[in-house]
């Protein structure tokens, strides 16, 4: 399947009721999100199910990939385009099994060795980081820019950065050939995720020049 990682999304419903959240995740899509995932650490199977059948019907609107965080189950049962798996998740080689080849399969990474063997096991793209600390994980292990152009240079699939990225200090990236950025709270937060989200990405487009 098709998809560009320019801006990548990652949601965060934790502070929000349902139809703010939805809200917001429609604007950020309105501002030019490039690919989403939903991410629900303290769902039940049901909630999560609910809440991405309602995210996949505003995704589908702006023809946007939606990847679920951990959960395959979740990616089948709302048909989604892929599935986000984390160090600690389904080991990838079984992820590739039960999801097929025509699905999206996104893979963390913080080294080079880990990198290689995500894309051996069939990851589609890369999530590279922290750049810089979150407030969406409670322990951040910061990956350097140096590690990031490393895993660049190794691998011959889309890599983001991740990690408490925003306009004001992407510049770090400058020069390393990532395919895109990710973004949780600098878009999720925003006072207008629409807005955020247009500068973000534009912001992107400027490093790549």
């Amino acid at each position: 399947m098709e998809f560009n990682t320019e801006l990548y999304f990652i949601t965060d419903s934790t502070p929000y009721d349902r139809e703010e959240f939805l809200f917001r995740v429609e604007e950020a899509l309105k501002g030019g999100v490039t690919l989403m995932q939903l991410r629900e650490k303290n769902r039940t199977t049901r909630e999560y199910i609910e809440l991405a059948e309602a995210v996949h019907e505003i995704s589908k609107k702006y023809n946007v990939p939606l990847i679920i965080d951990d959960r395959v189950d979740v990616m089948l049962a709302v048909d989604a385009e892929g599935v986000h798996v984390g160090a600690e998740d389904m080991p990838l080689a079984l992820a590739r099994k039960i999801i097929g080849p025509n699905k999206i399969l996104g893979a963390t990474a913080k080294t080079v060795e880990v990198a290689k063997a995500a894309y051996e096991a069939g990851a589609d793209y890369l999530g590279v980081g922290a750049i810089y600390p979150t407030t969406t994980k409670v322990k951040t292990i910061i990956t350097s820019t140096e590690t990031l152009d490393k895993i660049c240079q190794a691998v011959p699939i889309p890599v983001n950065a991740i990690g408490g990225l925003n306009p004001s200090n992407m510049d770090v990236l400058k020069g390393i050939d990532i395919a895109g950025v990710c973004a949780v709270s600098a878009i999720m937060k925003a006072d207008s995720p629409m807005v955020a989200a247009t500068e973000m990405k534009k912001k992107f487009v400027e490093l790549r020049a």
